[in-house]
């Protein structure tokens, strides 16, 4: 098979278009010809050496969507879907004509989506959901702002937050596009002004009690506003860190708001466990309430 290959870090120069063993089937272990896979912040991080565990010679690529070639009788021909925070680091990506994955790790795709639209999911709804549902636990009746919405992780966790029931607030330098998943969700808008006092603005949106959950897919830029626009006991969840990696918080506002303050990193969960995430999520996908982002280009693998 042919795939992407660096055997050192630093810039996209680095990667090699090369001819490669072909994975083979275990008791464990399935084989996937990839019909496509998404390329992600974290992919091109990993190729500069950003993500520390990464073992080389390595195939990047997280996301993908392909078909079963070779494995459990019961899934030959299957296509299917999937994401990594292993897949690209301490075992072989997705950028790559063919992959294998552990056998629990397989997952349908669903129909609704294409293999180009399928392979763009994976990071950024599967961070949205552990970090939205699993550890902010946001509920129905609750309100969360959403910096960044305009992302790729920011729009999916609006599209969660609306079906779990929750009022969704989008906080960016820029509205989503109006034809954007994202944009038909959001319940209020607050444009992001370094300058201004974004936290009171979301405050004076919510009736001076500010929000239940901030999910944060910016940071660092952004934290004091995150900080100040949550709400008694509210909960605060950062998956990234912009323009500086430290920021003061002031103790005394902590602990008398008696915040929460949640770290989230889907690099921490393997395949098998980002598939799990996968299983929950597919069947909004079936009906059309969860929408990828739309596709802005696709190279072969030659132009990778």
């Amino acid at each position: 098979m042919r795939g992407l290959r660096f055997t050192e870090f630093g810039d996209p120069g680095v990667l090699q278009v090369a001819d490669l063993p072909d994975p083979t089937a275990t008791a464990e272990e399935a084989v996937i010809r990839v019909e496509a896979a998404s390329v992600n912040p974290s992919d091109v991080k990993n190729v500069a050496g950003g993500m520390e565990w990464t073992v080389l010679p390595r195939t990047p690529g997280r996301d993908f969507a392909g078909v079963v070639i070779s494995g459990p009788p019961e899934w030959q021909g299957v296509a299917v879907w999937g994401t990594g925070g292993d897949t690209g680091f301490s075992r072989d990506g997705s950028h790559a004509e063919l992959m294998s994955v552990p056998v629990e790790a397989l997952v349908r795709k669903p129909e609704r989506l294409s293999f180009d639209e399928a392979s763009t999911v994976g990071v950024n709804f599967v961070v949205a959901w552990y970090g939205a549902v699993e550890t902010a636990q946001l509920a129905a009746g609750e309100t969360i702002a959403v910096f960044g919405v305009s992302g790729g992780v920011g729009g999916a966790v609006a599209q969660i937050a609306h079906a779990i029931g929750a009022k969704v607030i989008g906080v960016d330098r820029r509205r989503p596009d109006p034809e954007s998943a994202a944009a038909a969700v959001i319940d209020d808008f607050v444009t992001f002004d370094p300058t201004g006092d974004v936290g009171a603005e979301i405050k004076r949106r919510t009736g001076g009690t500010g929000v239940d959950v901030v999910y944060d897919a910016v940071g660092g830029v952004t934290t004091p506003a995150a900080l100040a626009a949550l709400a008694l006991r509210g909960r605060l969840v950062v998956i990234s860190a912009v323009g500086s990696r430290k920021v003061e918080i002031d103790l005394l506002d902590l602990y008398h708001n008696e915040t929460r303050i949640f770290g989230t990193d889907s690099t921490k969960l393997t395949v098998v466990d980002s598939a799990r995430r996968l299983e929950k999520m597919a069947p909004y996908f079936e009906s059309g309430e969860f929408r990828p982002l739309p596709i802005t280009a696709t190279y072969s693998l030659d132009d990778a």
